[in-house]
């Protein structure tokens, strides 16, 4: 058995059903998964961030915490 993924449109998926079906080839349909919306508007918030400016390097970061570890110590 091979597995063979497709994605089509909205218009062409009763097509390719009935195209499946008529030739006796098992399938299975998943539904897209959408991201919550507190995610979307995580990610939005996120990229105004960045555009805005409001954002450090992972390299400041890790030199952010140590001096915090530092200064815990």
């Amino acid at each position: 058995m091979a597995t063979i993924v497709i994605h089509p449109e909205k218009d062409q998926l009763k097509p390719v059903k009935a195209f499946l079906k008529a030739l006796n080839v098992t399938f299975e349909e998943k539904k897209e998964e959408k991201l919550p919306q507190h995610v979307i508007d995580g990610i939005q918030k996120g990229q105004e961030d960045i555009k805005a400016g409001r954002s450090i390097s992972f390299d400041e970061l890790k030199h952010r915490l140590a001096a915090c570890q530092k200064a815990l110590r």
